[in-house]
């Protein structure tokens, strides 16, 4: 966990220098406040700075509050937020059931609340930007199929899933994604585990004791290029070497790159992160203003998007992408810390 950190850190002070030599100057329009749910993982930093950046280019100051993983403290934050009276509130939540009654608070009390990364469907929201985690589920049992039936000459075969803490949905929307389209492989044994909190030793514990319990695993499908960090050590630690277990992971952390170029992981599915906050400020005016904002497509940073109005209000949904050791380097892909050149504009 501690060499996890650092990285962790290491890859967060880059993404700011980036941030910071691109970021625009914008007339202030007032503070904006960001409940994140743990800055534990490269995909939390990074969330961060992008947030924080992208809404400064449209106007708005961003104030971080860090939950570390717990339920508790963020309903404790989110009753500090709405004291403040903020222009708005943007929520990854740590439980997507415990934080409805702080969301309804907060906008029983004029404030908006924006839903980052987790989605929440249970209560209304005034808006939602999400990666299509359905979608990454599918692009990952697409990608696992490709490489079972590469290794066992037809998609057959054991695969260990480990999910994060199934009290996240997008951890759990990923899993019935891939699960659905993996149900056309009877011969495909898939054993399915959580690693709770998100944490990586959990997982490394996860991988090292099916490792025992079923040491014929041909592939190990994690849902966070973090929880792959541990999975990689778990195989060294049985002696394994780059290629004997197949790994798979989603999300499009610098670690998960690393790690194909290292050929120890063999596909990243990306969550589109930089796409997801820029989204945020796109429609940011429209949220706080209590302006119409209307179905249809949209262009986030060339990444084809679609608004829907659901039951729960505006719902962007952001397509992700298979990485590989072919694609590895693309600066387009967040994991390469490399911030989008393209300025953030607001929807009019």
């Amino acid at each position: 966990m501690k060499r996890l950190l650092r990285a962790t850190l290491t890859a967060g002070a880059i993404a700011m220098a980036a941030f910071a030599a691109h970021t625009a100057n914008a007339q202030d329009k007032g503070k904006v406040y960001y409940m994140v749910p743990t800055l534990l993982d490269e995909f939390q930093t990074a969330s961060v700075e992008a947030i924080t950046n992208f809404m400064k280019e449209v106007g708005y100051t961003v104030e971080a509050k860090n939950a570390d993983n717990k339920t508790d403290l963020q309903q404790s934050q989110m009753n500090d937020v709405i004291a403040l009276k903020p222009k708005a509130i943007i929520l990854a939540a740590v439980d997507f059931n415990a934080l409805v009654p702080s969301i309804e608070k907060a906008r029983a009390a004029g404030i908006p609340v924006m839903i980052f990364d987790r989605q929440i469907k249970t209560t209304k929201m005034d808006f939602t930007s999400v990666a299509g985690t359905v979608e990454i589920g599918h692009v990952a049992a697409d990608q696992i199929q490709g490489l079972l039936k590469t290794k066992n000459g037809a998609v057959k075969g054991k695969v260990l899933q480990v999910l994060g803490d199934p009290a996240d949905p997008y951890t759990l929307e990923i899993q019935q994604g891939f699960e659905e389209k993996m149900k056309a492989f009877p011969d495909v044994k898939i054993i399915s585990l959580p690693a709770m909190q998100w944490e990586a030793s959990n997982a490394g514990t996860i991988v090292a004791d099916q490792l025992v319990a079923n040491p014929d695993i041909d592939l190990i499908f994690v849902h966070a290029a973090h929880l792959a960090v541990a999975a990689v050590a778990s195989l060294e630690a049985k002696g394994k070497k780059p290629g004997d277990v197949m790994l798979v992971s989603s999300n499009g952390a610098p670690v998960g790159l690393d790690l194909i170029r290292k050929g120890w992981e063999n596909v990243e599915v990306e969550q589109p992160l930089f796409a997801q906050a820029a989204a945020l400020a796109m429609f940011a005016d429209k949220v706080i203003n209590k302006q119409e904002i209307k179905p249809g497509k949209y262009d986030v940073l060339g990444l084809e998007s679609e608004v829907t109005m659901e039951a729960w209000g505006p719902n962007i949904k952001i397509p992700g992408a298979a990485i590989n050791k072919g694609n590895v380097d693309d600066t387009k892909f967040w994991g390469n810390l490399k911030p989008p050149a393209t300025p953030i504009k607001p929807v009019e």
